[in-house]
Formats: C-alpha cells, structure tokens, sequence
C-alpha cells in the first residue's frame, strides 16, 4: 500500500505541482513597451521614441490622436483633421506591415519613429508642457473627435493600404511621387491644390551671400566648379516638374536636381526662383515640403469649402477607397 501511496504522490508532483512551479517561476513581469493585458482585442503600433532611445507599443487610435495633434495645426477645420487622421493610421498600418516583426531597419523593434523621419507623434503631457493646459481644454477634445469619428478608416488602393505621403504646402499643385522620390506610384500624382491661401508657406525668400553659395556647391560638388566669374552665365534652370518643382538646374560645368539645392540651402520647397543681386543669391520659392500626396494647407482649404475628408483623401490621393482596416 505505502508503495502505492508514493507512486500517486510521485505521479502528482511530476504531473501537476512541479509545471505549476515552473511556470510561476518564469518573469511574467510586465514589458518595457507597457502593452497591457487587452493587446490580442487592440492593434498596438511599436515607436522608436528618439528621446529616450526605447520603443513603446502605443495603441493605435491613441497613437493617431498623438500624431494629428503633431503634424497639423489644431486649429484647422475638422474635415482636414480628419482626413489627416486618416491618414496618419494608414502611415501606421503600411508600415506595421511593410517591416513586420523585426521593425524598420533604420529604428529595429519598431515599425515607425516618433518625428518626421516617419510621422511626428506627441503624447498628451508632451503636447501639453508644448503648447498649455488651455491650449489641451481647447484642441485635444476637437483632436478626439476626429479620430473617433473616423476609427478604422484607412486609405487603399486596389485593396492595399496606400503610403499616404503629405506635407505642408503645394504651392499650387502637388507632385507624381517619381519625380521626387524613385519610386512611381498610381496614386500619388500631380494635382491641382488651389486653397491654400491661408499658409504662410505659400511664398517664401531665403537670401545668402554669393560667395556662401559658390563655397557650398563646390564643396559638396566639386564637378561643378562655379566660380564668381562664371556663376552669372553659368546658372540656369533646365527642367520643372508637373508640379513646377526644378527637375534640373545648370551650375558651372554640372546640373544638379532641385532638392540638390533644396537640401543644400535649406529651402522651403524644389519650386523656387533664383536672383542674383549684387553679392545676394535670392531663391523664392512657392509652398513648404516635398509636394508629393496631400497638401495639409489644401485639405484645410478644401475643408472650409465644404469638402468632406473623403473627397479629401480622393482628390489627393487618386484612386483611392476609404475604408474599415481589416486586420
């Protein structure tokens, strides 16, 4: 009998009280991106935040909230907050998508950062010591309501969610995405964006002195080697995009791009005029960014004309459908 005895015993420990032990044993404490029991019922987006140089696991509505609130001025009618929500969660989920588990290669573990490499996002105590706390009774309820009411809503073509490239200002008329960035794609093209009357971006000048500009472009392109003597003659604008951006400009003995100088100087946008007066370069440029997708400026002046954030969404990014994410 007492063999028995100690045989079920034996038979219990190994079967039932020795796994209960393992498993107790294991760290079950909660992660660093603070995820929460309820993950499986929510879809979580992974952000590197640059700050701190750790990624967090942010739920996506509350993520969009935080990017709205960070890439388009809350004081713009709902209709382009909204339709910027829409298209901050589908920036979201093509890149949760695109990268996968191990992340974009550029911040592995996370398939987006937290400023404009890929979206600017701003938590509610960060948009607050930014802003105020009058500034979050006033806008962070309006921010709210835009995503709310737009929950799920994302942006496709042909079935797939879009890259919903955007920026500020146009300066008139957006860009065919090939001839800014390499890739071509069917929906990211030229159109018309006529309200943006109300940005600040829409005409801008940057100023510098003859000899800054000669030392920058030699020093960044040898083969151009412009010169004071010949840089008069010498400096020509060959080619503008659909979007009116500078395709080519003629410097010295080379031709370079208009985000060449873009880049180089700083300015506003590709889309731009230059002057030479005296010992001035002045460069006037039209809009603010790369001009490629929506115009935040057009949506808001597409908005106050009535438009809804799908017609939006549409007349930016053509083809498009707007429809529930489909996990």
């Amino acid at each position: 009998m007492k063999g028995i005895l100690y045989m079920i015993i034996g038979i219990v420990l190994v079967t039932i009280i020795l796994p209960m032990l393992l498993i107790f044993s294991c760290d079950i404490s909660a992660p660093e991106t603070d995820i929460g029991e309820d993950m499986p019922e929510k879809t979580m987006i992974r952000v590197y935040l640059k700050e701190t140089q750790r990624v967090k696991a942010i739920e996506l509505e509350e993520y969009v909230k935080g990017v709205v609130a960070s890439e388009m001025p809350a004081a713009f009618e709902i209709d382009a907050l909204k339709a910027q929500a829409v298209a901050a969660r589908t920036k979201a989920l093509y890149q949760k998508i695109k990268y996968g588990e191990n992340g974009n290669p550029t911040h592995p573990g996370a398939e987006l950062c937290n400023d404009v490499h890929c979206q600017v996002y701003r938590n509610e105590e960060q948009l607050e010591k930014l802003h105020s706390k009058e500034w979050m009774s006033e806008f962070w309820p309006k921010i709210e309501k835009a995503v709310e009411e737009t929950s799920g809503l994302v942006a496709t073509y042909e079935g797939k969610l879009i890259d919903p490239l955007y920026h500020s200002t146009s300066g008139g008329k957006t860009e065919n995405s090939e001839d800014v960035f390499s890739a071509m794609a069917p929906y990211l093209r030229s159109v018309e964006s006529p309200y943006e009357q109300g940005s600040k971006h829409l005409d801008d000048e940057t100023i510098i002195s003859t000899n800054e500009f000669i030392t920058k472009i030699n020093n960044s392109y040898k083969s151009c080697a412009v010169s004071r003597e010949n840089i008069n003659n010498s400096l020509e604008i060959l080619q503008r995009s659909e979007g009116d951006r500078v395709s080519k400009i003629k410097i010295g003995n080379d031709t370079l791009t208009g985000r060449n100088i873009r880049e180089l100087f700083g300015l506003k946008s590709a889309n731009f005029k230059i002057t030479i007066s005296g010992d001035k370069m002045i460069f006037k440029t039209k809009g603010y960014g790369h001009g490629v997708g929506m115009s935040q400026y057009g949506a808001n002046g597409m908005a106050k004309e009535g438009y809804t954030f799908e017609d939006i969404l549409k007349h930016y990014y053509q083809g498009v459908d707007i429809e529930a994410y489909k996990r």
